[in-house]
């Protein structure tokens, strides 16, 4: 069965999909959103507790709120300070600020949230905004015709579109479809993810310790337990991929031992472990992220370190970017034009290919053993954390707020 031409598909209904039909709804452009998985189970899903968190900038809540989203959220845990310094050397920075009870909207940096806490609200109002959202669909093909694309279903159906949107994930069947090529960087280590309980509570504060095998992360998170709330967060810590998997086979004893001494006991004895999740570590960027009529979005075009946290934050200002840029012509008559789209690129790409740089860079620097650079790079987290220019600059890059300064979204 062939269908009418439609102005949009999004393949991958996610944060990064979810988040760009929900804009462009926003902006009066309805989009067939195609998403593999099935509609979350509400009841399960709030039942349970995911180890592992999203670290929401400033400018993604903004986003969220903007789609009504946020107001969704059935929990998560604001942060009003980041606290980063080296194992071995006396640099240390802190950003923001302490706060024993919930910081005020003005003071938060930003919220860590569970993904499928997150996922749960976007489908939520998915429901209640776009037309045509399909879950459980399998894509089998996608070719380029003429002046537009077809979408092959497993169920026989196709779809015609002007524009394809892939957000379907670091692993995207769109790029791979529209013969994309893309750069691959292993870091030839693992990530190591639990939720664990520590003895003090964690203030509001995400902290992040440089250890020689790498940086281990402390993210506040939200408890299922109300009097437990404060003393849980979500780990990710970096590491060798032999060191990963052995840490990975430990038991929770033995593990929280170590972990408490690597972390320098910051928040005290850690007390309780879920169990750990290993995930490899590698940077990928596609060579483009457009054809003409076909876009990629969020991991579908870049996957980056996780040093800073900011692969879901660079994936929502991608759809900010795009979805202005589209209703812009929208407005003059066109749609996804070719210069638009290109535009798209030129001004993503750049941005999010010198975060992945820096990233791979800055994780070198805190690993390497060479004498002159552990001096310099002591000598410049201590420098910055007195400089208030320089913090406040490191403060508006993990904001992400200047992403959206040009389009519609901007925070005023």
């Amino acid at each position: 069965m062939t269908e009418a031409v439609l102005d949009a598909v999004i393949i991958g209904g996610g944060l990064v999909g979810g988040l760009t039909a929900l804009l462009l709804a926003q902006g009066g452009i309805q989009t067939t959103v195609l998403d593999a998985a099935p509609l979350l189970d509400r009841n399960k899903v709030l039942a349970q507790s995911n180890a592992r968190v999203l670290a929401l900038s400033q400018a993604s809540i903004h986003l969220l709120k903007t789609v009504g989203v946020w107001s969704h959220l059935a929990r998560y845990m604001p942060y009003s300070g980041m606290q980063v310094w080296n194992k071995n050397g006396y640099g240390d920075i802190m950003f923001g600020q302490l706060s024993l009870n919930t910081p005020w909207q003005e003071q938060i940096l930003g919220a860590m949230v569970e993904p499928s806490i997150l996922n749960l609200a976007i489908q939520d109002q998915m429901q209640s905004l776009v037309q045509d959202y399909r879950t459980q669909v399998k894509v089998i093909r996608v070719e380029q015709g003429n002046a537009l694309w077809w979408i092959h279903l497993a169920d026989g159906t196709t779809l015609k579109t002007k524009l394809v949107i892939g957000a379907d994930g670091a692993n995207s069947f769109v790029r791979e479809q529209a013969f994309i090529d893309t750069d691959v960087l292993d870091y030839q280590q693992a990530g190591l993810s639990c939720a664990i309980r520590t003895q003090k509570p964690h203030q509001h504060v995400a902290r992040q310790i440089f250890l020689d095998t790498g940086p281990l992360a402390y993210l506040p998170m939200a408890s299922l337990e109300p009097c437990q709330n404060g003393y849980w967060q979500s780990i990710v810590w970096t590491l060798p991929d032999d060191y990963a998997e052995e840490y990975a086979q430990l038991n929770d004893a033995e593990f929280c031992r170590l972990l408490s001494a690597q972390s320098q006991h910051m928040l005290g004895e850690v007390l309780e472990a879920t169990p750990r999740a290993r995930f490899p570590l590698k940077a990928r960027a596609a060579k483009t992220y457009v054809r003409d009529g076909l876009v990629l979005l969020g991991d579908a075009a870049h996957v980056i370190h996780p040093l800073a946290g900011q692969g879901v934050n660079i994936g929502c200002l991608d759809a900010a970017v795009l979805c202005d840029a589209l209703l812009h012509d929208l407005s003059r008559g066109v749609w996804a034009h070719r210069q638009t789209l290109r535009r798209y690129e030129h001004i993503r790409k750049g941005q999010n290919e010198a975060m992945m740089h820096s990233m791979s860079l800055l994780g070198w620097l805190e690993t390497t053993a060479l004498t002159p650079i552990i001096w310099v790079r002591n000598f410049g987290l201590k420098q910055v954390d007195q400089s208030a220019t320089a913090k406040d600059l490191f403060m508006q890059q993990a904001a992400g707020i200047s992403g959206l300064k040009n389009t519609r979204y901007a925070i005023l």
